[in-house]
């Protein structure tokens, strides 16, 4: 079946001489992935810059279930970026968001208001010329309503706890370690109201963000199991002050 989409490279990989391997999440399929092959001159074929991580492409391939990895018979750049490859502040959040966003939908089927929201998501970052620091946060926090566990704000009126296992506000503290304290959990509550156009509001310290970003990650690792270490953290954590 020749289908016809939008796409958010997520990785690539080199395999041989000639060929890479390319994980996508497409609006039409979900995670798709790739194996192509990169032409030895600049005139002809995909070039291989297409595929680097967030690119949004507009590609077409004939998509065949029983293959784990498809072809691309073409492919072009749906939104040229106008920043991200040339920010040192926001490439390095692109690779995390990339990354992230790669372990989250691993078994993705089609999805399209998660896509759009990646899609958009992506768009703001690259438009956007500052108070973009909480960026990566909020995307995290929203994304997770996406994929089945987006904290239950109803249940935080009067209550002081944040009970990461099952997702909700408590009066009092659970048996178990995997819990924020009330002030933590005040601040995870304030994000989750927040937005790419208001985060900006709320000023924080490096090591206030990095910390959120530690929980925040903590959270998916108990709902998504086999959630890993993400390799580029330790740059995202030596940015902004």
């Amino acid at each position: 079946m020749l289908v016809k989409t939008n796409a958010i490279v997520l990785n690539s990989l080199k395999y041989g001489e000639s060929q890479i391997i390319v994980d996508m999440f497409t609006e039409l399929h979900g995670r798709v992935s790739f194996m192509q092959r990169i032409p030895r001159t600049s005139r002809s074929g995909v070039k291989k810059q297409l595929f680097q991580p967030l690119t949004i492409l507009a590609i077409e391939f004939d998509y065949r279930p029983s293959l784990k990895l498809q072809r691309i018979k073409e492919a072009t750049v749906a939104c040229p970026f106008v920043s991200i490859p040339f920010d040192a502040f926001k490439l390095p959040i692109a690779m995390f968001v990339a990354e992230f966003t790669g372990y989250c939908t691993r078994s993705e089927q089609a999805n399209q208001p998660l896509y759009l929201f990646v899609e958009n998501s992506v768009r703001w970052l690259d438009a956007c010329v500052s108070g973009f620091a909480n960026f990566h946060i909020i995307y995290m926090l929203h994304l997770s309503r996406f994929v089945g566990f987006y904290p239950n704000l109803d249940s935080g009126l009067g209550k002081a706890w944040f009970d990461m296992r099952s997702g909700c506000f408590t009066g009092s503290m659970p048996a178990h370690a995997d819990v924020l304290q009330p002030e933590e959990a005040d601040k995870i509550r304030l994000l989750m109201r927040l937005n790419y156009t208001t985060m900006r509001l709320l000023s924080l310290s490096r090591s206030e963000r990095n910390r959120i970003v530690e929980v925040v990650l903590q959270y998916y690792r108990l709902h998504q199991p086999g959630f890993p270490e993400m390799k580029s953290l330790p740059v995202l954590m030596q940015l902004f002050s």
